[in-house]
């Protein structure tokens, strides 16, 4: 179980990072950042499976892959924007790490705004006269 892995390297940074802390608070912050960026690179190949399959899906049920590529840009935008707005509050830079959140929502809204505009056309053209 992967889950597992996951949470055991997680605990013994979090441990480790509690004891470096005392003495040394950079390395400990780089250490938790390096975990969390290990992390999230042992997930890549199954974000690529998720995607893959996702594509797969959209190609059988005849969807455009325009809009499925929108949507998991979405996605991946508000996971960035989330990693790296929990890095930097553990920087102690909660300013910062509020301007990311913003960043990735007026991003994701953006993004969204051709996906919106196609849906209230559909809409539209479904409503009789």
């Amino acid at each position: 179980m992967e889950i597992i892995q996951i949470v055991g390297v997680a605990l013994i940074a979090t441990f480790l990072a509690l004891i470096i802390k005392e003495q040394k608070p950079n390395f400990a912050f780089l250490l938790v950042v390096f975990v969390g960026c290990s992390i999230f690179l042992y997930l890549v190949d199954q974000i690529y499976a998720i995607i893959h399959m996702l594509e797969k899906i959209a190609v059988n049920a005849n969807v455009n892959l325009v809009y499925v590529e929108t949507i998991l840009k979405i996605i991946g935008i508000a996971y960035i924007a989330e990693f790296a707005s929990q890095i930097t509050k553990d920087a102690g830079q909660g300013a910062i790490a509020s301007k990311i959140e913003m960043a990735g929502k007026i991003l994701i809204l953006a993004m969204a705004i051709p996906i919106l505009t196609v849906l209230i056309e559909t809409i539209i053209q479904l409503i009789p006269n």
